[in-house]
């Protein structure tokens, strides 16, 4: 079992980053860019907290596609939780409406809990896929 969760509310231009530890206590809460830097940034900052983490997002494309090819890079397990399970788990925390950080903090104690979730793997072809474009995206970056 991991020491600590890592739960990220996926959007297109930034995300929501909250890692909580096994009794459900909030360690980090960030806004981050979908950027690779501030990406590469947030996993260094977790990892500070514990090489043993297990992430898990609320989406498996779109705006997600750089922080799974990252995150997979990095060796870093990853589950993930449909928008729909999110939505549901959602309604039985206390806290005001829908906010970013309530959804990452929903998608960390989800991953906490529940034993069912699926993990992408880095042999799964979406996951190759990512890992290429990602590292054409270095490659691009790097001829500039």
């Amino acid at each position: 079992m991991p020491e600590i969760w890592a739960g990220v509310d996926i959007g297109k231009t930034h995300h929501h980053a909250v890692v909580i530890d096994a009794d459900g206590e909030r360690l980090l809460s960030r806004r981050v860019l979908n950027d690779e830097t501030e990406l590469l940034e947030l996993i260094g900052d977790v990892l500070a907290i514990s090489t043993d983490a297990l992430w898990a997002i609320d989406l498996n494309q779109g705006g997600a596609s750089l922080l799974i090819g990252l995150l997979l890079s990095h060796g870093q397990p990853l589950a993930y939780l449909t928008g729909l399970a999110v939505h549901r788990a959602s309604a039985t925390y206390k806290g005001e409406g829908k906010t970013d950080a309530k959804d990452a903090f929903v998608i960390a104690d989800q991953a906490r809990v529940r034993r069912d979730l699926g993990l992408l793997r880095p042999g799964d072809e979406i996951a190759v896929d990512l890992r290429t474009l990602t590292t054409r995206r270095l490659d691009a970056v790097f001829d500039r």
